[in-house]
């Protein structure tokens, strides 16, 4: 392998990006120094929070570097080393992201086991990796959930919030409460994630919805969208509800500042507790997570979807499409070099 196809930004975004926004480069690879791998990518991610990245403000991670090959998740299989620890062969998870083929020191790339029967490697892009941490610890460590528990989750059909939906349950959450947009994810959360209801944003009014399916009140939130999910949360609260904040999807796009909710009093007046979170700042649960979700896995308690675009050439259509809410679960890039 001399060149990588490699996925650059170019210009900064203003409302929705769009393909020009990006650019494919061919870059040709140096040989391997001392203690370097090379590694052909199997799969690659795009996630929410690469939207955030791509305005140069302040925030909890650095943004994309204009011209420079878009960072992220993805798992691959060393092809050519120059370091003992990561043989040819060894499959591996790293966050050099949008390109076919990444470079680097054996330090750069986290040593993985072989994905179990019936899943290819890119489940550790999702429900065995940052995705299922993610909704383990905004459930866990940010909101305690305790059994019995009404939970609440928005984004129900995305690779969160699948996850969260069927963590919720084997935590012991009484009743589970999902939105998604349109009819088809919305039947999905009910028969395949476990959810108890779901409503369809699309419909009508969240509000209005979600206060039908929780006439008891809702006890935890785990807060995907923002705006008027989060308002509707806030109004079917019962005292001393907890909100875990992850994302707030419906103004990553937004050209003006959107409006917050209406009935922000209720925090004070039912004693609610909202705590936004990132998740490197909770990677030392990796463990407690892996240990359950491995017992979950196995045990077929858990199920999983992927929505998967194949090529490199094609991560901004999967990235736009992400954005816009056309996958189930988690969306993947298959590398063509994989097959």
């Amino acid at each position: 392998m001399s060149t990588s196809t490699q996925i650059q930004l170019v210009s900064r975004p203003v409302g929705w990006p769009e393909p020009a926004d990006f650019r494919a480069v061919q870059v040709e690879l140096a040989d391997l120094a001392d203690g370097e791998v090379r590694v052909a990518n199997e799969f690659i991610s795009v996630d929410p929070y690469m939207r955030g990245r791509m305005i140069d403000t302040r925030s909890y991670i650095p943004p994309f570097a204009l011209g420079e090959t878009m960072g992220g998740g993805a798992v691959g299989r060393v092809v050519e080393s120059r370091s003992a620890d990561l043989p040819v062969g060894t499959l591996v998870l790293h966050q050099l992201g949008w390109r076919d083929v990444s470079t680097g020191p054996a330090a750069a790339f986290s040593r993985l086991p072989e994905p179990p029967a019936g899943s290819e490697s890119s489940v550790y892009l999702g429900i065995l990796g940052m995705t299922g941490l993610t909704a383990y610890v905004g459930l866990t460590v940010i909101a305690g959930v305790k059994p019995g528990d009404v939970v609440f989750i928005s984004g129900a059909a995305g690779a969160v919030g699948t996850a969260a939906g069927q963590i919720a349950r084997l935590l012991g959450a009484s009743a589970v409460i999902g939105s998604a947009g349109g009819p088809q994810k919305v039947e999905l959360l009910t028969s395949r994630y476990g959810y108890d209801a779901a409503i369809d944003y699309r419909a009508g009014s969240v509000r209005d919805q979600l206060r039908a399916s929780a006439p008891k009140g809702i006890d935890v939130y785990f807060d995907n969208v923002g705006g008027d999910h989060l308002e509707a949360a806030l109004d079917v609260f019962n005292d001393g509800g907890r909100a875990a904040l992850c994302g707030a999807i419906s103004a990553y796009n937004e050209t003006k500042a959107q409006p917050g909710p209406r009935n922000m009093s209720n925090i004070i007046t039912r004693g609610l507790t909202l705590q936004g979170f990132t998740l490197g700042n909770y990677l030392g649960y990796a463990k407690e997570f892996n240990e359950k979700m491995a017992q979950w896995f196995s045990a077929g308690e858990i199920v999983y979807d992927e929505t998967v675009v194949d090529g490199i050439d094609h991560a901004v259509d999967a990235f736009l499409g992400m954005m816009r809410g056309e996958n189930i679960g988690k969306m993947v890039v298959r590398i063509a070099s994989a097959e």
